[in-house]
């Protein structure tokens, strides 16, 4: 039995800038510290304001929520626009975040090849353009790993009251 990543040998990506991994699909992009950092930043916004304005609180389970971006009501990213020239696209690559610039090298992506088959059946960059090496993708995947998601408790109400009763 072989025992190396899917990986070993790269992967092809290139991104077509189709935004399917933006637009028409429920999902979250959990953000770090990092990415709030590059997003306030961006924004010239306190970081208060930010997060009321652009983010929601996430259930995670054992009385914790992750900070994600919110959706349109759509269901496109609250950051993809029309307006961006080619199309349409990200209205702050520039900061956008590591979840995002990371895509598809998620560990859930490139843990097993039928899992790499089943995220590239929508998406067109996947198993065409560039070879992405070894390399490349360990220090994406490492960089995830590193920049852990901003969390924090539930407030008890969403308990309804006292936890831990």
């Amino acid at each position: 039995m072989d025992d190396s990543p899917l990986h070993s040998a790269g992967l092809r990506f290139s991104c077509a800038r189709c935004s399917g991994c933006c637009r028409h699909d429920g999902g979250f992009v959990f953000l770090s510290e990092r990415d709030l950092e590059g997003l306030v930043e961006a924004f010239g916004m306190e970081l208060a304001h930010f997060i009321n304005m652009w983010c929601r609180w996430v259930p995670h389970g054992g009385g914790r929520e992750r900070l994600s971006l919110r959706e349109k009501p759509n269901m496109d990213c609250v950051f993809w626009s029309g307006d961006v020239p080619g199309g349409g696209g990200c209205s702050v690559y520039g900061a956008r975040p590591l979840q995002c610039s990371a895509f598809p090298f998620w560990d859930s992506i490139v843990c097993s090849r039928e899992a790499w088959d089943r995220m590239a059946k929508d998406c067109p960059g996947m198993n065409s353009g560039e070879l992405r090496p070894r390399g490349e993708i360990d220090g994406l995947l490492r960089r995830i790993e590193g920049e852990p998601v901003v969390e924090r408790d539930a407030p008890a109400a969403a308990f309804g009251g006292a936890r831990g009763a």
